[in-house]
């Protein structure tokens, strides 16, 4: 497995402009990472030139683009607003393409007030099945995050991914989002994945508790896993403190899986 961090863990410098994406791939550097995500909402362009730019920061600094990310919802209950987000997605397709990112992370949605999740599923699957569609096109996975709403569960992303039946929709394996049998789930999961987040907390039914993470790992690698974990940072101490203590037990406990 290799160890990176997403762009998001720093969404309070990047947002307040005090950290660019170019700061965040120099600071992942000096951290000794494999790779970084880079999250769709730090872009200040999306010009072909600055997203050159980026893939060559990332080369000189040996790092790995070990993905991109964008936020999406097909589960709109309007199929208009859903095919904008399907067209939104497949612009990303072809910005990963010029990041060189082999994977871009996509969300399928909540279900809306008014609707079950039996409701949107078709939805989900066809505008999940346009974007592979492209994604196949331009050589680039999309990683579905298990997220809540439709992709809570192992089994519903799972559901979701063999329906759609295609080699360009795998997994994004958010390890601190399953709320109650982490390790099963994890294990469930894996076998669609391309790509991994690990948490500083993960969820419960009664709220947060502390990652495990050598165990987060051992999940991980005990189902197969060789890819990307990928840090991502979002609890209340500041990232520049938290994220450098992170990353070291993360390359401490890897050693030992």
């Amino acid at each position: 497995m290799h160890i990176g961090c997403c762009a998001y863990s720093y969404r309070q410098y990047l947002t307040s402009g005090e950290m660019s994406l170019e700061d965040f791939i120099d600071l992942a550097a000096e951290l000794g990472l494999d790779g970084v995500e880079l999250t769709s909402y730090y872009f200040p362009t999306t010009e072909a030139s600055y997203l050159h730019s980026l893939k060559r920061r990332c080369l000189v600094n040996g790092l790995d683009v070990a993905g991109a990310a964008t936020r999406s919802r097909f589960t709109l209950a309007s199929a208009d607003e859903r095919a904008e987000q399907v067209a939104m997605v497949k612009q990303w397709i072809g910005h990963a393409v010029e990041l060189g990112a082999p994977a871009l992370r996509v969300f399928a949605g909540n279900t809306p007030e008014g609707y079950k999740d039996d409701d949107v599923f078709p939805w989900v699957v066809e505008a999940l099945s346009d974007c592979a569609s492209t994604a196949g096109e331009r050589g680039v996975v999309l990683a579905l995050e298990n997220h809540g709403g439709v992709t809570t569960t192992a089994d519903q992303v799972i559901r979701l991914v063999e329906a759609v039946d295609s080699q360009w929709l795998r997994v994004n394996v958010d390890t601190g989002n399953f709320m109650v049998d982490h390790d099963a789930q994890i294990a469930r999961t894996v076998p669609y994945a391309v790509t991994a987040h690990l948490k500083a907390a993960v969820r419960t039914p009664d709220g947060k508790e502390p990652a495990d993470i050598q165990r987060v790992l051992r999940a991980l690698s005990g189902a197969g896993y060789k890819g990307f974990v990928n840090l991502e940072y979002e609890e209340e101490e500041d990232a520049m403190t938290a994220v450098p203590r992170l990353v070291r037990e993360m390359k401490e406990a890897l050693a030992k899986v």
